[in-house]
């Protein structure tokens, strides 16, 4: 899995800069290892404060809430439950919007083409999410519009993994790159800025599906971005954000 794979990068990397006295610890929402099993070791360690770094930075109920959840029921499991800090979403802090407009402008200026428009393509959700009260749906619009501000590059928002019958947030990512070369719009760069590493998601649904459907309707020049993956600007931010989360906890306990 390149989501476990550079996961466990990040926390390698980030244990580095924070040093031994600060452990780090990585869990998965879907996969393994499980939040429980992190939890259940840092309580066996006698580890009483825990910063819990859900790495999305949009909230919605289905990820960061989820993330949550499973960690309040590994604490809830624990006869000496630990202090517990979550990480709030991060859509539009500085750290974020600054490590995405370094890294974009990074990948960008090393293509072999001048894109003529860039698009940021976050997960999809179903619409019913945003009536009953998600804030999803405006977190994402807030991050593309305070990127695009710090752009040269005309930007554009799709959402992407539409399932079932429902209707779901638009517009959707696979009809915009279908419509982009009927406007003229042939050489054109994409990115998942509501992932923080590159999974197969991004990797087969934009990079294969998503190319394959801009080059049929008429597109020339394709490129997909990376995620801010273990990027520097990527572990500048997310050092940065953990560092002020810690506030208070670092020190003599």
């Amino acid at each position: 899995s390149p989501l476990l794979a550079i996961g466990k990068r990040q926390r390698d990397k980030l244990q580095q800069r924070l040093g031994n006295g600060i452990p780090v610890g990585l869990a998965m929402r879907y996969g393994q290892p499980a939040i429980d099993h992190a939890v259940q070791r840092l309580a066996a360690d006698d580890y009483l404060r825990i910063l819990a770094v859900p790495l999305y930075p949009q909230y919605c109920a289905a990820t960061t809430a989820s993330a949550n959840d499973a960690l309040f029921a590994a604490v809830a499991a624990l006869r000496n439950q630990p202090a517990i800090r979550t990480l709030p979403p991060y859509f539009h802090d500085p750290l974020y919007i600054g490590a995405l407009k370094a890294n974009l402008e990074r990948q960008i200026a090393a293509l072999d083409f001048p894109p003529e428009r860039l698009l940021l393509s976050f997960h999809g959700m179903p619409e019913r999410t945003r009536q009953l009260g998600d804030p999803y749906y405006d977190q994402c619009q807030a991050t593309a519009r305070l990127l695009a501000e710090q752009l040269s590059l005309p930007v554009d928002v799709a959402f992407q993994s539409r399932f079932g019958k429902a209707k779901w947030l638009e517009p959707a990512t696979d009809a915009i790159l279908a419509a982009y070369p009927g406007k003229g719009i042939k050489r054109i760069a994409v990115a998942a800025p509501g992932f923080s590493a590159d999974c197969l998601e991004t990797l087969e649904e934009l990079g294969i599906r998503g190319r394959e459907t801009f080059l049929a309707a008429g597109g020339e020049q394709f490129a997909l971005l990376g995620c801010l993956n273990d990027s520097a600007e990527g572990m500048d931010m997310l050092e940065a954000l953990v560092r002020r989360e810690l506030a208070g906890w670092l020190g003599p306990a």
